[in-house]
């Protein structure tokens, strides 16, 4: 019983702490904040309206009265003071010494409501209870004007009673709309971000049932152009990149079993053969050339390996690619003597690991030296940022539509030739991969010699390449 509550707990918990769930009440918060901030201004703004209203209402009326006092005509003078039908204002006019010399009736018999004097010609306003139990304060004004018989004061009052009646209504309408808004729009809200986030939803379930061997699903994209769209395709194309990384990787280790089965199957079967009694100095050639294939293929799938985990990190010294060239030459000249190799090679220096980039090099010659007829030719030139190592060979050439595939691992496009000669399809993916590590790159066009024209560009001064 115990673990279902709390499993429950955790549930509300999680639906509470849900996207849709904060956003509609915040969405309610800011609305209630925001109408209530407009709630009372509104009552502020209200109640100085009808307080101005008030005020005016009353300086108008008092004025009448002064015009009347100054005619010096009873008979005006009480007509202003007898109110009109539905008229609530209260006027008494007190003389010098503080005695109301006459008043409206419902203020008959009544002392001065307010004790205060203003100077002749100035009028005051103030709030003021006409009774002490009274509820409803009154507005008056104060208006001092001299006559014959002395100064006269005219006191005129407004209720404030309808003011305070429109504030009380405001502020009750208030009250009740605001909790049914903010009600509104956080249900509006929720309702909203519930349909907007739909389509999140199918991508989560879309993506919680993708594995390792299901590479090729694909999350749906919603046809509204937005945020949730693109975060569609940013996720889609990502399972792009990891269904091609899988895939080389799968092509990586199936190519790499293949490569090394032949070696380790031609070393097994020559050494079921090899017996004290009948070994050869060509048996123990045959067998170091094959044990020779393994080392190579081995430290070049290290090297990929090491290149796909971290990348290659290139050490910034000054490298002379006019020696690396001599001595890739010395070796074409050891590794294929049918083969004249010429070229023009000129002192060019540059920023660079010299250990990577002789390996570049060297592979470049040693796939020339596989596929070369009969002449291979070896040029080093640069200009004011580029330095070029171009190798050329008469040999069969690469056709366009393998030039692009030929850099990458295990390609090779006479595969029974490349396997006798020991190539292992790895030598000009990792020269790739050297020249891109440099700031270069390496191509292959047709060369004039009829064959294959490789060409490695290389920045006089690099930036590594992460």
């Amino acid at each position: 019983m115990t673990a279902t509550w709390k499993r429950a707990a955790g549930a509300a918990r999680a639906r509470l702490g849900s996207v849709r769930v904060r956003t509609s009440l915040a969405a309610a918060v800011v609305v209630l904040a925001a109408v209530g901030l407009a709630a009372v201004g509104l009552v502020i703004i209200a109640r100085h309206t009808l307080t101005s209203n008030i005020d005016d209402a009353a300086s108008q009326r008092a004025g009448q009265v002064v015009a009347a006092i100054k005619s010096g005509d009873p008979g005006l003078l009480d007509q202003t003071l007898r109110p009109a039908a539905g008229d609530q204002t209260l006027v008494q006019i007190v003389n010098s010494s503080g005695k109301v010399v006459a008043a409206s009736p419902v203020l008959a018999q009544r002392p001065p409501i307010l004790t205060q004097r203003p100077a002749v010609e100035a009028t005051t306003w103030e709030t003021a209870y006409l009774q002490p139990d009274s509820e409803d304060p009154f507005r008056i004004v104060a208006t001092t004007v001299a006559t014959d018989d002395g100064s006269r004061t005219v006191l005129v009052a407004q209720s404030l009673r309808p003011v305070n009646e429109a504030i009380e209504l405001i502020s009750r309408l208030t009250a009740v709309g605001m909790p049914i808004l903010a009600v509104v729009v956080g249900a509006a809200t929720f309702i909203l971000v519930g349909r907007t986030l739909r389509p999140v939803e199918a991508i989560r379930r879309r993506v919680a049932g993708i594995t390792a061997r299901d590479l090729q699903a694909r999350v749906p994209v919603p046809n509204t152009q937005d945020e949730i769209a693109a975060l569609a395709e940013t996720m889609n194309a990502m399972l792009d990149r990891l269904h091609a990384s899988a895939d080389a990787q799968r092509r990586f280790v199936a190519d790499a079993s293949h490569e090394l089965r032949s070696p380790l199957a031609a070393l097994h079967v020559g050494l079921e053969l090899l017996t004290p009694a009948n070994v050869t100095g060509e048996d123990v050639a045959r067998l170091r050339a094959e044990t020779d294939r393994i080392s190579r293929l081995v430290a070049d799938l290290l090297l990929l390996a090491r290149v796909d985990e971290h990348g290659l990190h290139p050490r910034r010294n000054d490298v002379d690619l006019d020696d690396i060239a001599y001595r890739s030459r010395l070796r074409l000249i050891g590794s294929r003597p049918d083969v004249t190799v010429t070229g023009q090679v000129t002192p060019v220096r540059i920023t660079g690991d010299d250990h990577e980039l002789e390996r570049a090099v060297t592979n470049l010659c040693d796939n020339a030296a596989r596929y070369a007829r009969t002449t291979i030719t070896l040029t080093v030139t640069a200009d004011s940022t580029t330095a070029r190592v171009i190798v050329d060979d008469d040999g069969p050439g690469v056709p366009p539509p393998e030039r692009e595939r030929i850099f990458e691992r295990f390609v090779r496009l006479d595969a029974s030739r490349a396997r006798d000669d020991g190539g292992t399809g790895l030598g000009l993916a990792i020269t790739r991969e050297i020249a891109h590590r440099h700031g270069g790159t390496v191509t292959v066009t047709d060369s004039p010699l009829g064959g294959a024209r490789f060409e490695l560009r290389l920045p006089l001064d690099y930036t590594t390449t992460l």
